[in-house]
């Protein structure tokens, strides 16, 4: 996050909040800047080239340094991130952990934490740590993110509603597992029409845009660490088909099989 002058402007012209109505009063980093390496820790490389910011007002902005920290400690510890997350969990989010209480990752970052040790080879095991992550706090996360994004593309406040879903998480409900997994797929299929992903840091974050469907539906694809993924589906304002329209056929007790090149994804 930065503060980065008052009375933010472009071609003179009072700039908006990209969450808000409210005045621009500083530029926000999106995401947040303490997810890029330090270049203390990476002798000299530059992780932090290029880092997207939008107008941001001062309750979207110095508001939120302490969840900016907190999304930096959830994702950098995720064990299937590449080498450059890995080392940013050991270097600034460890200095960050032992600068906390005890129970801080107990009660902040993993419910119900503890430290297990998982079989590398028939004689390496590794000390990880365990729990249930805060989903409330990753949902407002990534809302000031995909509001953010959104703006960096196209230049103005998105208005309509989202949904967040992470790629990375196994859900209890099998609906919201099921929908993951198909909006997945939707990506993974469109990757033959060469998708553009972009981001000036892409072993730290990039994303990529779906075009919108019939509907003017459309979807971001986040991309950290090389392996961490987040969907968010938009459903702009000006839009007037259901936003779910799989559980609008489901509240009316239609089943409903959605076909997805070989693969079959179920929905009752």
């Amino acid at each position: 996050m930065a503060l980065e002058g008052k009375n933010i402007s472009k071609d003179n012209i009072t700039q908006k909040c990209y969450m808000c109505e409210n005045i621009a009063t500083s530029q926000e980093h999106v995401p947040p800047k303490c997810l890029f390496p330090e270049q203390k820790d990476t002798r000299g490389i530059d992780f932090k080239k290029n880092l997207i910011k939008v107008p941001s007002c001062d309750l979207h902005n110095t508001s939120k340094s302490d969840d900016d920290e907190f999304l930096m400690l959830s994702l950098s510890g995720i064990i299937t991130n590449n080498a450059v997350g890995q080392f940013h969990f050991l270097t600034k989010s460890d200095r960050a952990i032992r600068r906390k209480s005890k129970d801080f990752l107990n009660k902040q970052i993993l419910r119900n934490h503890k430290i297990v040790n998982l079989k590398i080879s028939e004689k390496e095991f590794k000390p990880i740590s365990i729990g249930y992550p805060n989903i409330a706090r990753l949902q407002s996360c990534f809302e000031h993110i995909a509001y953010g994004i959104y703006f960096h593309e196209y230049k103005t406040k998105f208005v309509g509603e989202i949904k967040i879903f992470f790629g990375f998480l196994e859900y209890e409900d099998t609906y919201m597992q099921t929908l993951k997994k198909f909006i997945k797929k939707k990506f993974d299929i469109e990757k033959e029409l060469k998708l553009i992903k972009k981001g000036e840091n892409p072993l730290v974050f990039n994303y990529e845009f779906q075009k919108p469907d019939k509907f003017g539906l459309f979807s971001v694809k986040l991309v950290f660490y090389g392996t961490t993924e987040i969907f968010i589906a938009y459903k702009p304002q000006s839009v007037d088909k259901p936003f779910d329209l799989v559980m609008e056929l489901m509240n009316n007790g239609i089943k409903t099989i959605i076909n997805l090149e070989d693969e079959n994804f179920e929905f009752n």
